[in-house]
């Protein structure tokens, strides 16, 4: 069945976000496509190791979620954590610290690249559907202590949608009237199956929510406008009705599942036909064309972001290791 993609008119978010905001939000997606292009190159020479999950293809989702509700919720992501880590106010050096497992990082060292963490960010799960559970907490926590301005938002992809943690929890939000946002990140791949051959529905939030009584949207994860306008929609029901609403937002990775995943499973033409949605690109030409910023701009906010990234690599390296005698500090095992 066809999806209802949410649909949005990019010239009135442009008018409404307006020139300096707009620049913001491009800086936001250079600077994670700069962190995950270095990071990841950081870990092919065998200075990051455990697992490395890239967000490339995905930014926008992200992106425009932050910008619509503000970071002034509870959230909660997978393993690809990276850039949900970056907008709600972790710095480059403190992540790629984490990644390089030294001891200024994100986590000291302790969590690598599956784990960041913020003062809002609950945390990113390396469990499949982990977080889902948690997220639901948060809105039980919000709804229990009566804030009523404030949402759970929990990002998840649709691999997640076949675990049992994942319906149970949806379950709970709409019997006890929870405000959570569910948003399904649809890559199209999970670890390396087709969606289509993993999930039994085709509109995996609009087929899906009605099951648990609750709202559906479909949105484009590769356009920033509808993605912006979308969240910013559900953002004030969810407020209105302190009801979960379950989302789907498609934007195909560019990257395999994780950076030991060759991709095996399409062709390099598939691949290359899908990165003609890249999403960095749709926006930069988005805002060109609306004579927000120009190709000069472009390149120097690239060089910008990218300059950043590559002093948070050497601020990783000539950080300290953690100290053995420390390492048990703050951990937590029964």
């Amino acid at each position: 069945m066809k999806r209802n993609d949410y649909q949005a008119d990019p010239k009135k978010v442009i008018k409404q976000l307006g020139k300096e905001t707009l620049i913001n939000v491009l800086r936001q997606m250079v600077l994670i496509r700069n962190f995950e292009i270095r990071a990841e190159a950081a870990y092919q020479q065998g200075k990051v190791g455990g697992f490395f999950h890239s967000y490339i293809g995905q930014e926008a989702i992200q992106v425009a979620a932050v910008q619509a509700l503000t970071p002034n919720n509870w959230w909660t992501t997978t393993y690809r954590c990276h850039a949900l880590a970056l907008l709600l106010g972790a710095t480059p050096n403190e992540l790629m610290a984490e990644l390089y497992g030294r001891e200024t990082g994100n986590a000291k060292g302790r969590g690598g690249s599956m784990h960041f963490y913020t003062d809002r960010l609950l945390g990113g799960f390396g469990i499949v559907g982990g977080q889902v559970p948690i997220a639901t907490g948060a809105a039980f926590t919000l709804k229990y202590k009566e804030i009523k301005d404030q949402v759970s938002v929990c990002f998840l992809g649709d691999g997640a949608m076949a675990q049992g943690a994942f319906h149970e929890a949806l379950n709970l939000a709409s019997l006890w009237n929870l405000p959570c946002i569910f948003v399904i990140e649809n890559n199209l791949w999970g670890m390396g199956t087709a969606v289509d051959r993993a999930i039994a529905v085709d509109r995996l939030a609009e087929d899906t929510a009605p099951a648990y009584d609750m709202k559906g949207y479909s949105f484009n994860g590769t356009d920033f406008f509808s993605c912006y306008a979308g969240f910013s929609q559900v953002f004030k029901e969810v407020l209105e009705m302190q009801r979960p609403v379950l989302i789907e937002a498609v934007a195909e990775r560019f990257k395999g599942h994780s950076i030991s995943d060759p991709g095996l499973y399409r062709t390099k033409e598939e691949l290359h036909k899908s990165m003609q949605g890249d999403p960095l690109l749709l926006l930069q030409k988005a805002l060109i064309d609306a004579k927000i910023i120009d190709e000069a701009g472009i390149k120097q906010m690239d060089k910008e972001q990218r300059e950043i990234v590559v002093q948070a690599m050497k601020y990783a390296e000539e950080s300290p290791w953690p100290n053995p005698v420390s390492l048990e500090e703050d951990v937590y095992a029964p």
